[in-house]
């Protein structure tokens, strides 16, 4: 049987790189094999024991938790083709904005590494040690925060590192303003949705569900920047720059695939486990986890655009009518705007 119990030094081990990862002198997180293939860092061991736990968690006849970019109802805003009318002529901001934003974003991600989850071996009726509930504070939250926003250690950049060599690579350094980015893009917290379990417990499976499905909505993201940077019809003064920056993305994908994978098999395990409810009895995990799910996928899927998309396009307006023939500029935007779904 594959090995199910890992220590932390285990969970944060790294593969023994041939060439490290580098971009214009900056080292990062993260390398290359013999074979020359990108190997993410901290994965020897974690990848083994993310996929011997689903396996587990296959065999007790549970299923993992829907978490993929089909959850998601509205594209990226601004659209593909929008984003390309404004790179046409020469209007940039909006997509080194997007860039920034999100390496700001994954620098925050490290907080996890100072976040230890609370113990739910108490709450929880069924035995955790060899699952990945079991790991959450055996290394998988740590892991997961130095990928986000690096290791004090070692120094080396991380994926907001990586998302500012991606933005400098195509645009070069401090093209514009730095933006100002959201507090948060989490769900904002409003009544609970788990009143049977502790307070604590329940504010950690709103951070993890909140952090998975952003790792869901990076994923449509991923497609969208890649798709932008290798359009041939863009950046043709520094292609080689745009795929090099490709290339980037590529990896910071690949990273973020055992983030997804974890946080999903914790998420199931916890809907397959009986839980102890604090008024007493028996609580199925699905009782738990399904309606704080459902809110959560709701928000990041429907709600949450909704809201963003009026202030994203006032702002992209804004902009739009500070250029020469500026209200052409703003109609030309507006028709290639794609309705939210109902």
């Amino acid at each position: 049987m594959d090995r199910l119990a890992y220590t932390r030094d285990d969970l944060l081990a790294e593969h023994a790189y041939a060439r490290p990862l580098e971009v214009d002198g900056v080292r990062l997180h993260g390398g290359f094999d013999a074979t020359g293939t990108y190997r993410s860092p901290r994965t020897l061991h974690r990848w083994p024991a993310v996929r011997a736990w689903r396996e587990q968690l296959a065999r007790r006849g549970w299923p993992l938790l829907d978490a993929d970019a089909r959850l998601l109802k509205a594209g990226p805003y601004p659209s593909y083709e929008q984003q390309k009318l404004l790179l046409q002529r020469g209007l940039g901001q909006t997509f080194w904005n997007s860039l920034t934003i999100t390496g700001v974003i994954e620098a925050r991600g490290r907080l996890l590494v100072d976040l230890p989850a609370p113990d739910f071996a108490r709450v929880i009726a069924d035995d955790v040690s060899e699952t990945a509930t079991g790991h959450l504070n055996k290394g998988l939250l740590v892991a997961h925060g130095m990928d986000e926003g690096g290791d004090p250690a070692t120094r080396l950049g991380a994926h907001d590192a990586m998302w500012f060599a991606v933005r400098d690579l195509v645009f070069g350094r401090d093209a514009y303003p730095i933006p100002e980015v959201p507090a948060s893009i989490a769900r904002p917290d409003a009544e609970r949705l788990a009143p049977r379990i502790p307070l604590g417990h329940e504010q950690m499976l709103t951070l993890l569900m909140n952090v998975l499905m952003i790792e869901v909505r990076a994923e449509v993201g991923f497609d969208f920047t890649l798709r932008v940077l290798r359009d041939p019809g863009l950046f043709a003064d520094r292609r080689d720059r745009a795929e090099r920056a490709a290339e980037m993305v590529e990896r910071i994908r690949i990273d973020e695939a055992i983030h997804v994978a974890y946080l999903q098999t914790v998420l199931s395990e916890m809907r397959s486990f009986t839980w102890r409810a604090v008024d007493g009895g028996d609580l199925p995990g699905s009782d738990v986890i399904d309606p704080m799910w459902s809110a959560l996928v709701a928000w990041h899927a429907v709600e949450n655009p909704r809201l963003q998309r009026p202030i994203l396009r006032d702002a992209i307006h804004r902009r739009l009518l500070a250029q020469p023939a500026g209200a052409d500029l703003v109609r030309a935007f507006d028709a290639l705007e794609t309705p939210l779904p109902d």
